[in-house]
């Protein structure tokens, strides 16, 4: 559950669009003239007076923006104003979801509406800005690898020396760890390395391609929670588009090295290491951040030098098992 920053002194949360809704706003029939409504607004407060709601009963017909309602001639009713393709959203939708279809369709404010077409309550714009703010600030957290949430992400600036230390540490030791074991992989190939000394000259380019597809990868799912995305939709998408990145990148590096260098085998096992690297860096992107989070810890620590430090053991172990293989 995510604070408001705009109202977080109230002590309020909000999840869902339900929640996020006001029922103190204007709510008229369809049959009244605009002077009357006009007139019904003066004296009376309402949370959100940016649209007017119209409904027949319970049923939600749809909305009349204020700035249509003020011109409006006094015998025109609110049926022949109405904006009957305003956008709506179900009780349940996340308010993240809610606030960005309002975004994306240029309203102010938002409409709930239930299964049976009820009215439950519009979601004023300053509580839209709120979702829209917090959602912005957690999202540049997870990109810059702090926090989880934006609450977590302040703390986390602001917490002392020794705290950041034992934050941070043990997850730069598992760094360390990956490290020397990286160098033991490298004394399992020392053979191909004598026999070819050409082969450690793509280690480094090797490696680094890994983690930043893995970067990319996380930017990206990243964006697509943050419009509302869900994860079973862009795992698949995702996967596709590292094969399709390691594909291009070994099309390109594979002619290169043979074209620089004159080794067809060398160029081969270039190739092929680029291409399982870079797809094995996006399962590792994806998955890593997930497990982390379910098993309670916290992802903005652990995510990013442990994802760094498996994607290097893999790439290296993937470069050097095809080098056995194919350079003779």
């Amino acid at each position: 559950m995510r604070t408001d920053p705009l109202i977080a002194n109230s002590g309020l949360t909000y999840e869902s669009a339900a929640q996020l809704a006001s029922s103190r706003v204007p709510v008229v029939m369809p049959n009244q003239r605009a002077e009357d409504v006009r007139q019904q607004l003066v004296g009376r407060q309402h949370e959100c007076a940016s649209h007017v709601v119209v409904c027949n009963g319970p049923l939600f017909l749809g909305v009349v923006r204020i700035e249509d309602l003020l011109p409006a001639p006094d015998d025109s009713t609110l049926g022949a104003l109405i904006d009957r393709d305003a956008p709506v959203v179900a009780p349940g939708v996340d308010q993240e979801v809610a606030a960005w279809r309002a975004v994306r369709n240029g309203e102010a404010a938002l409409a709930v509406v239930n299964r049976q077409g009820h009215f439950v309550g519009l979601i004023p714009p300053h509580r839209l800005l709120a979702v829209l703010l917090a959602e912005h600030e957690e999202d540049l957290s997870r990109l810059g690898g702090f926090t989880q949430t934006t609450a977590a992400a302040r703390t986390t600036s602001e917490e002392p020396v020794p705290r950041r230390f034992q934050h941070r540490v043990p997850w730069l030791m598992v760094g360390l760890a990956g490290a020397l074991l990286a160098a033991d992989f490298v004394g399992w190939f020392e053979g191909n390395l004598r026999d070819r000394v050409i082969l450690a000259f793509f280690l480094p380019g090797i490696v680094y391609l890994a983690d930043a597809v893995g970067t990319q990868t996380e930017t990206v799912v990243v964006r697509g929670l943050s419009v509302g995305v869900s994860m079973r939709q862009m795992v698949g998408r995702e996967l596709l588009a590292g094969l399709a990145i390691g594909v291009a990148l070994a099309l390109v590096a594979g002619p290169l090295v043979w074209w620089r260098w004159g080794e067809l085998q060398v160029a081969l096992c270039v190739g092929l290491a680029v291409f399982a690297a870079c797809s094995t860096a996006t399962l590792a992107a994806m998955l890593l951040p997930w497990l982390l989070d379910r098993f309670g810890l916290d992802p903005a620590f652990g995510s990013g030098p442990l994802a760094t430090v498996i994607q290097d053991l893999l790439s290296i172990l993937i470069y050097f098992s095809i080098a056995s293989v194919v350079v003779r």
